[in-house]
């Protein structure tokens, strides 16, 4: 697509630090130094560096309802149009462009009565469509905030996360929040609309954008996180982290050997997302690598191919949105 480019080289200790703040989006610099073991003021010129140069940024997302993953096939010269679409929206996680079959998958986030909807009038209404194919999320095995490419220690993680693994939360945040959730209260969309524009902006100013007490800010903001009704994350390039090569698979796996295809997945630092969801091929996994070598190899020569039936792989020519946050060039 048409993505920026620029001439920011990231060096290995850049690289930690974005994994870094890919398991927490809010660490304090003084955590992650400590975490690395890095000069605390190093971390702090480095770390401002990367998020002022926007390559990497820091952003929050409400959780709308159930996971959908949605792909389509679009009408010659028409995929740029459609995917612009779908990025727009605000219940949108992602969207890329893909080579293959189907020319664009999103995942949107859909209360369970709003499916029909969604299925039948929203996707077919859009300009450009052919063809939809709409597959809800059953479980997420793994999702981008959880993904720190392997570039941090066991130690390193639980410094930064308290012990806990990263991306550990209540169910509601593993996979889907219950549709009976109910809406966000005023000050809480507030605080959502506030941290979707910058993820690590201080409580101090959470509670003058919402009208609360920074001890309400903090605590209504620390509520929804553990809930998994809003979710803080780390939006990056992976080219930044020397992975330039980003490929979708469709993975369609013998029934009863999923869940050892899915740990085996989930266990490789390519891995970027690992999706359970309806349809003829169960899997959905977002990956990552140095090269197109290393993709030929993974897609080839890896254990758990043993227990795969299919492996339909999609390269990805572009991302429109990531961790619902909009691409730049994609920004009013």
């Amino acid at each position: 697509m048409d993505a920026p480019h620029t001439g920011f080289v990231a060096d290995s200790l850049d690289r930690r630090i974005i994994s870094a703040l890919q398991i927490d989006g809010r660490a304090s610099w003084h955590g992650i130094a400590t975490a690395l073991g890095e000069p605390e003021r190093t971390v702090v010129r480095r770390g401002t560096r990367l998020l002022d140069s926007g390559l990497v940024r820091i952003g929050a997302m409400a959780v709308r309802g159930r996971s959908t993953v949605i792909g389509v096939r679009c009408a010659p010269g028409q995929a740029r149009v459609v995917a612009t679409a779908l990025a727009r929206r605000p219940d949108c996680a992602f969207v890329q462009v893909l080579t293959g079959t189907w020319d664009c998958v999103a995942e949107v986030q859909c209360p369970r009565d709003r499916l029909a909807g969604l299925v039948m009038d929203e996707l077919p209404g859009l300009p450009g469509v052919v063809r939809t194919l709409t597959l809800p999320v059953l479980r997420h095995v793994r999702t981008i905030r959880e993904w720190h490419a392997g570039l941090l220690t066991e130690a390193e993680i639980s410094a930064l996360t308290g012990g806990a693994p990263p991306g550990t939360a209540p169910a509601a945040d593993v996979s889907s929040p219950s549709d009976g959730a109910g809406e966000l209260s005023r000050a809480d969309r507030l605080l959502v609309n506030a941290l979707a524009e910058d993820g690590r902006c201080t409580f101090d100013e959470l509670a003058r954008v919402a009208g609360v007490s920074e001890a309400t800010a903090r605590r209504r903001l620390g509520a929804l996180r553990r809930a998994g009704r809003v979710r803080v994350r780390a939006v990056i390039e992976p080219v930044l982290l020397g992975l330039p090569v980003e490929a979708v698979l469709w993975v369609r796996a013998v029934p009863a050997e999923v869940d050892t295809v899915t740990a085996a997945l989930a266990e490789s630092p390519h891995v970027r997302y690992v999706s359970f969801v309806t349809g003829e091929r169960q899997l959905l996994v977002l990956t990552a690598f140095p090269d197109e070598a290393a993709l030929h190899d993974f897609v080839t020569r890896s254990s758990w191919l043993r227990e795969a039936l299919s492996v339909d792989v999609s390269m990805v020519l572009g991302s429109l949105k990531r961790g619902g946050m909009l691409a730049p060039w994609l920004r009013d």
